[in-house]
């Protein structure tokens, strides 16, 4: 397997693995409030990944990779800072819209992370990507209101996509500390990110409901974002943060299905219109535009 090769399959299993989140988070926030429920994710990342580097380091893996250092401190507290914001506002928007609704408006982070990786970090973007970013951008449109006939906006929607908008920023950060260990890096957003939402949670008034629901809590976030962020960070090394995201956007499309199927839910002909949309952004993003010129 080539390095790009590899560093496809790392994307798509990093998207997979975090399909899972917003279902199973749904599920989870009708017992803990959602700022106390986006800690525990990162707890369960940060937690997990931590466990993970004592078995390495107990049979002598992992060594190769290099640390964090003060020169990525800007960054390092960027990605921990956007990433207490991120999953709250995923949180809250879950408890105002619908499982597959935020499932499928989560492909918005191509879109964030495409453009501030154009203007922010002069990353080129072809003019197929261009094209993927748009379709993306009509279909959230299309899912972000309520009742189209009367244009009512959901504000779950609006929630969902400024997480999307944070989490672009976010893995452009990542993006300049991806030669770095993955491990370490996953670590410390885990964490840090855990500790800044749980303090944030406990000033806000909010307080632990069901003890029963943490322990799904912590595994969900080792899996859906320790584990994900893991192999993201391993694929954005040889495809850049624009392309990683691109292949990244098969996530929704799982956790999408995953939901319709748990809620039961019948989806509506806007979502169907939006969905097909979606799918052809996606399809354009993953396309190698390698050999196309650039549209920047």
């Amino acid at each position: 397997m080539n390095k790009k090769t590899r560093a496809i399959f790392f994307a798509v299993l990093a998207a997979a693995l975090y399909a899972i989140n917003s279902p199973i988070s749904k599920l989870l926030l009708e017992h803990v409030p959602a700022t106390l429920m986006a800690s525990f994710l990162y707890f369960g990342a940060g937690i997990g990944l931590f466990g993970v580097n004592l078995v390495q380091k107990a049979t002598g893996k992992g060594n190769s990779e290099l640390p964090l250092t003060k020169k990525e401190l800007p960054y390092t507290v960027g990605m921990v800072v956007l990433d207490i914001a991120a999953p709250i506002f995923l949180m809250l928007g879950l408890t105002m819209t619908t499982a597959a609704n935020a499932s499928l408006l989560n492909n918005f982070e191509i879109v964030a992370t495409a453009v501030i990786a154009l203007v922010l970090f002069k990353e080129a973007i072809t003019k197929r990507l261009w094209a993927a970013i748009l379709c993306v951008t009509v279909a959230s449109i299309l899912l972000s209101f309520e009742d189209m006939s009367s244009l009512t906006f959901s504000t779950g929607s609006l929630f969902v996509l400024l997480a999307c908008v944070c989490w672009g920023l976010e893995n452009n950060f990542t993006r300049m500390l991806s030669s770095k260990s993955p491990i370490q890096i996953v670590i410390i957003k885990g964490l840090g990110s855990g500790a800044g939402s749980l303090a944030l949670a406990l000033a806000i008034g909010e307080r632990f409901g069901s003890p029963i629901c943490i322990i799904p809590a912590l595994l969900l976030g080792f899996v859906a974002y320790g584990l994900s962020i893991f192999f993201y960070i391993y694929a954005q090394r040889d495809l850049g943060a624009a392309k990683t995201s691109a292949y990244y956007a098969i996530s929704p499309f799982i956790g999408t299905l995953l939901s319709l199927v748990i809620f039961r839910q019948l989806p509506s002909i806007t979502f169907i219109i939006a969905l097909a949309i979606m799918i052809l952004g996606a399809w354009l993003a993953t396309e190698d535009t390698s050999k196309e010129p650039s549209a920047v």
